[in-house]
């Protein structure tokens, strides 16, 4: 077994025109969780279903545990597991019923599955549930389910796209201390996601991708360190902004987003800042409704590579989620 759990070289995907995933390099080491974390629409899904086999790319092409995924895609297949954003479970059988059938698909003897079947249900809270159908269970349930199904025929590589697309932010700490216990039995976990704080709580490293295209790569702290160690300052204005924005820019070159009457900026003594913010408005005749200050995030780096945000939420949803 070698270094890397997970080797793109060039790869694309097209659909028509559309060029969902753009000739894209990276690599993932066996025993990290990676994070692909993008807006809807960036090519995350795209990327997922050519590594696992479910489309073949247009061009270049990835080696994923080892196995060339266009020459090799049934070795690839039997060495990962999948947890699909969509759940894909038989409504009409029971929990156990599910894993079972899972484990045959996969040829995990009997013997062994009848004893891993109980242990991962535990795993997952769901072992008072085993007999009872899937039908009856809510989503947080059917997800928890689709981690253990992924993890029956133990796999050292798991692909998992979006799996707390939908959930209560409680549910979604749940998955998130199970996805650490995965991690800690060793296993390669290959995460998309657009939660920003999603990938920051689980992520060894980040790839952000938007337009099909990868924009930055590192860690979490390397990624906000590349956008200048500071404050973040967000000021909700209403008045002519074009004078204001000016004067600012003009004021030790800070660099500026402005989204509508929100101005977005990055300043490394953000409390000194704020009288002289208050200044410039006075003399620029904007009032400013608001001022929120606060630590650099994943949505930041987003913002400074692409000039908008990642999702719809302004920072005041922000706050409530780190909270």
């Amino acid at each position: 077994m070698g270094e890397f759990a997970i080797e793109t070289y060039d790869l694309t995907k097209c659909f028509g025109e559309l060029v969902a995933v753009d000739h894209i390099n990276f690599k993932v080491k066996y025993g990290e969780i990676f994070g692909f974390l993008g807006p809807n629409g960036a090519g995350k899904t795209t990327t997922i279903n050519c590594l696992i086999t479910l489309l073949q790319p247009s061009e270049g092409t990835a080696i994923v545990a080892g196995y060339d995924i266009i020459k090799e895609p049934d070795a690839v297949r039997a060495s990962i597991g999948v947890i699909p954003q969509e759940v894909a479970l038989e409504s009409r059988l029971t929990a156990r019923e599910n894993l079972e059938f899972h484990a045959e698909l996969y040829h995990v003897p009997r013997a062994e599955y009848s004893r891993l079947i109980p242990e991962l249900l535990d795993l997952v809270q769901l072992g008072d549930r085993a007999n009872d159908i899937i039908r009856t269970f809510s989503s947080g349930m059917k997800r928890r389910l689709e981690i253990a199904k992924a993890f029956l025929h133990q796999p050292k590589l798991i692909f998992m796209d979006e799996p707390t697309l939908g959930l209560d932010v409680q549910t979604r700490q749940v998955i998130w201390k199970y996805i650490h216990s995965l991690r800690e039995k060793g296993v390669t976990i290959f995460l998309t996601t657009h939660y920003m704080e999603e990938a920051d709580a689980l992520c060894d490293r980040i790839a952000i991708i938007d337009n099909g295209r990868i924009i930055a790569l590192g860690t979490s702290s390397d990624l906000k360190n590349k956008i200048g160690k500071g404050t973040v300052i967000d000021i909700k204005i209403s008045g002519p902004a074009e004078a204001f924005v000016k004067a600012v820019k003009d004021l030790d070159h800070i660099p500026i987003m402005v989204n509508q009457d929100t101005i977005h900026l990055v300043a490394a003594n953000g409390e000194q800042l704020i009288p002289k913010l208050i200044h410039i408005a006075e003399k620029t005749g904007v009032s400013i409704n608001s001022i929120g200050m606060y630590e650099p995030t994943l949505e930041d780096v987003f913002i400074h590579y692409t000039g908008r945000r990642i999702r719809e939420e302004g920072p005041e949803i922000r706050k409530i989620l780190r909270r």
